[in-house]
């Protein structure tokens, strides 16, 4: 999977050559060697979430004249951020956040700086780490890093947010249309698949936009609270529906009304599965 981003990455920096490139990815890409992979990334930066027990250094000191031997990589050990987010002494500041999950503006505090983060046989990754925390405790304080070193939260703010919707994009790909669950064992065979699912996914949701700007009814809201957006699910169900409908299902041109059962009948028969199929 690391393999697979390393070499994603490298074609976004190949096809855009000018643009400022940032990848922000899941916890699992805290990886050692994703680390080292990125160490030799130009013209990239990269944020994910960080444990709050990694093992983060200071700089390594400038070597002294005439000094022999290797020289360090790393500094003196750090505290841990999780000690970091215990002591009463460490600097907060206040930042908004635009969309805050769904749940529009919310003000959070975080608190931010430089280290090296290192590992035995790995080359060290100088990088920006960053906590974050609620002003009345909503949520578990969350850690980030990235290897944009500059000093401004408020943009990896947003971009650290943004991975929700991500995932959700991901996993809406992945339940209904089969990503990357396809058993195949030929590079190509993945390379025609991948690309033809997400544009499928592509024109699913540019389908189901088309349609709810016609005022086309079909997104279905529980009992608990209301959906002001469609879900993949809505958007596969509203194609569906559309597609459905220029069906030949009325067998007699005089009684419209009646197609071999109540039309009633019919249409909760066809939204039943539209959202099963």
């Amino acid at each position: 999977m690391l393999e697979r981003a390393g070499q994603s990455l490298q074609l976004g920096r190949r096809w855009l050559p000018g643009r400022a490139l940032v990848f922000v990815a899941a916890r699992s890409f805290a990886a050692r060697e994703w680390r080292a992979w990125v160490a030799r990334w130009p013209g990239g930066s990269v944020l994910t979430r960080l444990r709050l027990d990694a093992a983060l250094s200071d700089p390594p000191p400038p070597r002294a004249p005439r000094q022999t031997g290797r020289p360090r990589l790393t500094g003196n050990r750090r505290p841990t951020l999780a000690a970091v987010l215990a002591d009463e002494q460490t600097p907060w500041s206040t930042l908004t956040g635009d969309d805050w999950y769904g749940e529009g503006p919310r003000a959070v505090e975080v608190a931010t700086d430089t280290a090296v983060w290192s590992h035995t046989g790995k080359p060290p990754v100088a990088l920006r780490w960053g906590l974050m925390r609620a002003p009345h405790e909503r949520f578990t304080p969350p850690a980030w890093w990235s290897t944009n070193g500059a000093p401004t939260c408020a943009p990896r703010l947003a971009w650290f947010v943004r991975r929700w919707t991500l995932e959700v994009t991901v996993e809406a790909a992945r339940a209904p249309l089969g990503l990357a669950t396809p058993r195949q064992g030929n590079d190509r065979a993945i390379a025609r698949a991948t690309p033809a699912l997400w544009s499928l996914y592509s024109l699913i949701t540019l389908t189901a936009h088309l349609l709810i700007a016609k005022e086309a009814t079909g997104v279905r809201s529980p009992a608990w609270y209301r959906k002001t957006r469609p879900t993949f699910s809505d958007a596969m169900a509203l194609g569906r529906r559309h597609l459905w409908n220029h069906l030949p299902f009325s067998l007699s041109p005089q009684e419209t009304d009646m197609m071999k059962i109540p039309r009633v009948l019919l249409e909760r028969f066809t939204e039943a599965l539209c959202y099963a199929a």
